[in-house]
C-alpha cells in the first residue's frame, strides 16, 4: 500500500531533520531522577579556585569594562544570557564556530546567541546580502519592503500549518499575539501551558517558569490578575492536560494550549514522540486551539520545524531566533488563514481585530537577513549538519560521563544539546505544601551555584554554553571542533570525584 501524501511529507521531514534518532525519554527521566536523588558533585575547591584565577589573569579587560558597565546598566549587561559567573565576558568578534573576547581569548560557541545561528556566526553570504540592502535602503523605512513578502512566502511554503505569516519584533511579542488571537477566535479566556516552559516575559506568561509547580513565584511586579487565566500542567502528562481541559469546559472553556513541541526549555524536559499528537487530539476534543512555540525549533530542527518532524499541525505557530538569522527583530506568528486574518480584521471592517504593533517589526534588515538565512539553510542542509554535530557532541559527553563514573546526564534533540550536572531544574517544588518550599529553594540555590561554577569552568576551557547546561550546535561545528570541545569538557570532568565502582 502506498503512503498517503501527508505520511510521505512527514517521512520526508523526519529524514531531512536534524534529529537522527529520537531520545529515550523514559531513560532520560530515570537518569535525571538519579542525579537529583544524590548529593551534588561540584568541582573540588582547588580546581575551582584555579579556574576563577584564570578569569582574573586572562580576562582583565572584560572585567574592567563590566565594572564600568555596572554603573550605567542594571547588573552590568543588557541580556540575561550574558550573566556569566564570575563576571560577564566582553565579546569583540564572532565568526563561524568561534567567539573572541576583548582580551584575545577564543571560545567554541555553543551558546549560538541563544539558538538562532544555525549556519554559524556572521555567515558571509547573509552578511553580503544585508550589506547590499543597507547600501540602497537602510535598515528601516516604516513602509512595505518586498523582503517581507519573500520571507512570508518561504515560511508558508515550508512550515506545514502556516497559511499566513506576520513578522513581529520578538518571540515574546509573538506569544502575546498568539494568545490574543486565540481568545478572540474562541471567545474563551483560559490558556494552558506546560510547567517549566518559558514563553517570553509578558505578564500572563510569567507563570511556572523553569520548574513546574512554582506558579507565580517569579512574577514580581506583576498583579495576580494578569495570570488569572493562565494554567499549568505537568509536561508529558496527557491525563493531567485532559483533566484541566475538562474542568475548564464547565467554566467557559479553554482558548488555547501552548507548548514547545520538544518539551519545556528547549527540550530540557523532553516529551514522548506521541505526546504532541495526543495534545492535538485533546485540543480538537475540547475546542481549544493548539499553539506551538517554535521560537527555537523552527528552521533549527528542520525546514518544516518540529511540527514537520512530529507530523502534527498546530493552529498557530510562534516564531523567533532563526527567523531573522541571528539579526535583530526576530519574531513572528503564523497559522491558519481564518485565524491570522484577525490581525488585519480592523483594516477590512466587519470583524474585531487582535491588535499588534511594533515600529521596527518586519523592518527590511530583519526580513532580508531571515530570508537569505533560510535560503542558505535550505541550500546547505544546515539543519542536518548541525544535528550531526549535536549527536557527536552528545555521544562524546556520554562517553566521558561513563569513563569518569559521573552521575551527569547528556542528551540531545539534534542540534539542541543538554548536559545536566546539577539537576537544578529538576528539584521538585510543591506549592500545595508550602512548608516544604524553603528546603526546596535552598537545594535549588545550592545546585544552581554548582551549575554556575561548571559553566565558568567550561568558559575557562574555551567553551561557551547556555548557563552551563544547554548547548546549540551549528553547521560550522566540524568534527575537529567538536573533538576540541570534548577535550575541554574532559579537562573539567577529570577533577570531579566519580561514583564508587
Amino acid at each position: 500500500m502506498s503512503a498517503t501524501p501527508s505520511a510521505t511529507k512527514q517521512s520526508r521531514a523526519v529524514l531531512e531533520s536534524g534529529i537522527s534518532a529520537y531520545p529515550d525519554v523514559g531513560g532520560i527521566y530515570r537518569d535525571l531522577a538519579g542525579l537529583v536523588g544524590q548529593p551534588i558533585r561540584p568541582l573540588p575547591r582547588p580546581a575551582m579556585a584555579a579556574y576563577l584565577q584564570h578569569f582574573e589573569t586572562r580576562c582583565a579587560k572584560s572585567k574592567a569594562i563590566i565594572d564600568r558597565a555596572r554603573q550605567f546598566i542594571p547588573g552590568g549587561v543588557q541580556h540575561n544570557l550574558a550573566f556569566n559567573y564570575p563576571f560577564p565576558l566582553v565579546m569583540d568578534r564572532a565568526e563561524g564556530a568561534y567567539l573572541h573576547d576583548r582580551d584575545g581569548n577564543r571560545y567554541i560557541d555553543f551558546l549560538q546567541a541563544g539558538g538562532p545561528t544555525v549556519l554559524g556566526s556572521n555567515d558571509a553570504t547573509v552578511k553580503q546580502q544585508v550589506l547590499a540592502l543597507l547600501e540602497v535602503c537602510g535598515p528601516v523605512t516604516g513602509l512595505f519592503h518586498e523582503y517581507e513578502l519573500k520571507l512570508a512566502e518561504f515560511i508558508c511554503q515550508h512550515i506545514p500549518s502556516v497559511e499566513m505569516f506576520r513578522m513581529l519584533g520578538s518571540g515574546t511579542e509573538a506569544v502575546m499575539a498568539a494568545l490574543r488571537v486565540a481568545r478572540l477566535a474562541t471567545g474563551r479566556k483560559k490558556v494552558i501551558k506546560m510547567g517549566g516552559a518559558y514563553h517570553g516575559w509578558s505578564d500572563q506568561m510569567v507563570y511556572a517558569l523553569r520548574i513546574p509547580g512554582t506558579g507565580g513565584f517569579e512574577a514580581h511586579g506583576i498583579p495576580r490578575a494578569c495570570r488569572a487565566h493562565t494554567q499549568e500542567v505537568m509536561p508529558n502528562d496527557l491525563h493531567a492536560l485532559e483533566r484541566t481541559l475538562r474542568f475548564n469546559r464547565l467554566r467557559g472553556g479553554t482558548a488555547a494550549v501552548i507548548l514547545e513541541p520538544v518539551g519545556p526549555e528547549s527540550g530540557t524536559r523532553p516529551v514522548d514522540f506521541e505526546y504532541n499528537q495526543g495534545v492535538r487530539e485533546l485540543c480538537d476534543k475540547y475546542g481549544a486551539l493548539l499553539i506551538f512555540d517554535e521560537v527555537v525549533t523552527a528552521f533549527r530542527l528542520g525546514l518544516s520545524g518540529a511540527q514537520g518532524y512530529y507530523g502534527v499541525r498546530p493552529d498557530l505557530t510562534v516564531f523567533g531566533k532563526v527567523v531573522a538569522g541571528g539579526y535583530p527583530g526576530a519574531g513572528g506568528l503564523g497559522g491558519r488563514r481564518d485565524l491570522m486574518n484577525y490581525l488585519a480584521a480592523g483594516l477590512q471592517g466587519g470583524q474585531k481585530r487582535a491588535l499588534v504593533g511594533g515600529t521596527l517589526a518586519a523592518n527590511p534588515l530583519s526580513c532580508a537577513a531571515g530570508y537569505h538565512t533560510l535560503l542558505a539553510i535550505e541550500r546547505t542542509g544546515a539543519c542536518a549538519k548541525a544535528g550531526m554535530a549535536g549527536d557527536r557532541l552528545t555521544r562524546g559527553l556520554q562517553a566521558l560521563i561513563t569513563r569518569y563514573r559521573l552521575p551527569f546526564v547528556a542528551y540531545n534533540q539534534g542540534s539542541i544539546c543538554h548536559l545536566e550536572t546539577a539537576g537544578t531544574l529538576f528539584v521538585k517544588v510543591n506549592v500545595a505544601r508550602p512548608w516544604t518550599i524553603p528546603a526546596a529553594m535552598k537545594e535549588i540555590k545550592t545546585r544552581k551555584h554548582m551549575m554556575e561554577e561548571m559553566g565558568a569552568a567550561y568558559l575557562a576551557e574555551g567553551i561557551v554554553t547556555l548557563a552551563g547546561s544547554r548547548m546549540y550546535t551549528s553547521m560550522a561545528d566540524t568534527d575537529a571542533i567538536i573533538d576540541e570541545a570534548l577535550i575541554g569538557f574532559e579537562n573539567v570532568f577529570r577533577h570531579i570525584e566519580g561514583v564508587a565502582a
